[in-house]
């Protein structure tokens, strides 16, 4: 059997293989995946950018990462906790004093106005670790809470646009939390919030911080929150299909579409678009413990920090249920057991993947993880969301036969 960039030959087909089938099976139009080991990488770039045919899909298509932004854009608070700028329990109300003398729900489903004061203030390391007591519970759809979240237009274009980071900010400190600062994991607000934090501190647009610190030193120069003009013709359309009948529908185009120009709210929880080489660069920079090409970017510590679960057993559980339990909605995803800054982290065997591989997935039909005991970066990015289980089967079929493909 031989080997190529450590990977198998034969492990290799066997990837180009599933990913084809799914595309040949026209429920996912095109797909670009890299896989890399050390210095050495593995490109596969199948189908085509629209549903209806339309440019090949190439090694340099632009996706819209989703929530696989929230490990990337969870770097820029890390270089504020390297530089003693951010301490993890400081109080956020320092900078973010909407954030301050919170009411907490006295049940997740009560009415708004039922409520308690918060034991105690929010710390930086509440909104780091996704627990400062306000998310996108799945599980809460419905109530009173979940539907302000989505009416002030807390989430992602969801029924309206995002407002402005100040704006959105005193819309959500208008909101009571769900649960006690540091008490429970949940999902996403968060990470949108970590942006505003490190916006508030360094006086940058969350954007103009990152390009300076993270993206230009890293050399990511197809990552932002929006595709310039001359670049648009390198970003797919974004199906949401249909969930009854599989009918692909156009979410977001490429030329006028929402990631066509600059957000009023850069989102650091799904707002980013990027390439497979940009994405490696960051998770290969992970892996080498902060450093890119001898530059350092991160500390060890911080990323040992980011990468190692920060949830204690009780949190741990209720993460896990809120995955097992919601199967029919994640389609499998999110089931790692644990939580860094702005990544899962698996603590258990529940597939083919070791203990200790980090990263996300994306509603927008994408996946990033780095593997340390392998050494291993893989991305698989698609343009058809999660509203049908197509694009999450290619993502458990690619990491599959990438761990059959590894050549020990």
């Amino acid at each position: 059997m031989t080997s190529s960039n450590g990977f198998t030959d034969e492990g290799l087909r066997k990837v180009r293989e599933v990913l084809t089938r799914h595309v040949e099976s026209g429920r996912v139009p095109g797909v670009v995946a890299l896989i890399g080991r050390g210095d050495r990488t593995h490109v596969e770039a199948i189908g085509t950018m629209r549903h209806d045919g339309g440019a090949p899909m190439g090694r340099d298509t632009i996706f819209r990462m989703a929530s696989t932004s929230k490990p990337v854009t969870m770097a820029a608070a890390a270089v504020l906790l390297d530089e003693c700028r951010l301490r993890l329990d400081d109080l956020v109300q320092t900078w973010l004093p909407e954030l301050a003398d919170r009411r907490v729900l006295k049940r997740i489903d009560g009415p708004l106005d039922d409520t308690v004061p918060a034991r105690r203030p929010i710390t930086v390391r509440d909104v780091l670790t996704s627990t400062f007591g306000l998310g996108m519970d799945i599980t809460a759809l419905g109530s009173p809470i979940m539907g302000a979240i989505i009416e002030n237009g807390l989430t992602p274009d969801l029924p309206e646009p995002m407002p402005e980071p100040d704006e959105w900010l005193r819309r959500l400190g208008t909101l009571p939390l769900m649960h006690q600062p540091g008490e429970r994991w949940q999902y996403h607000i968060a990470s949108d919030l970590v942006g505003v934090l490190v916006a508030r501190v360094t006086g940058q647009s969350f954007e103009s911080f990152l390009q300076e610190r993270v993206f230009g030193p890293l050399g990511m120069a197809d990552t932002g929150f929006h595709v310039p003009a001359e670049k648009i013709d390198r970003l797919p359309a974004l199906y949401a299909p249909d969930p009854q009948s599989g009918e692909f529908h156009v979410w977001d185009e490429s030329a006028d579409g929402r990631w066509s120009k600059p957000p009023a709210f850069p989102g650091g929880g799904g707002g980013l678009v990027s390439t497979v080489d940009d994405y490696h660069a960051y998770f290969r920079m992970l892996l080498n413990g902060g450093l890119h090409g001898g530059e350092r970017i991160l500390s060890r510590p911080a990323v040992e920090l980011m990468t190692t679960n920060r949830l204690t057993p009780e949190q741990t559980a209720l993460r896990e249920t809120l995955a097992k339990d919601n199967v029919h909605l994640s389609y499998g995803q999110g089931q790692h057991g644990g939580w860094g800054l702005g990544s899962a982290v698996r603590t258990y065997r529940g597939d083919y993947a070791p203990v200790g591989q980090f990263g996300w997935d994306g509603g927008s039909g994408t996946s990033t993880y780095a593997d340390p005991e392998h050494g291993l970066v893989g991305i698989v990015l698609t343009q058809v969301g999660m509203t049908v289980p197509n694009s999450a089967r290619l993502i458990h079929d690619f990491w599959t036969t990438v761990y059959q493909a590894v050549d020990a």
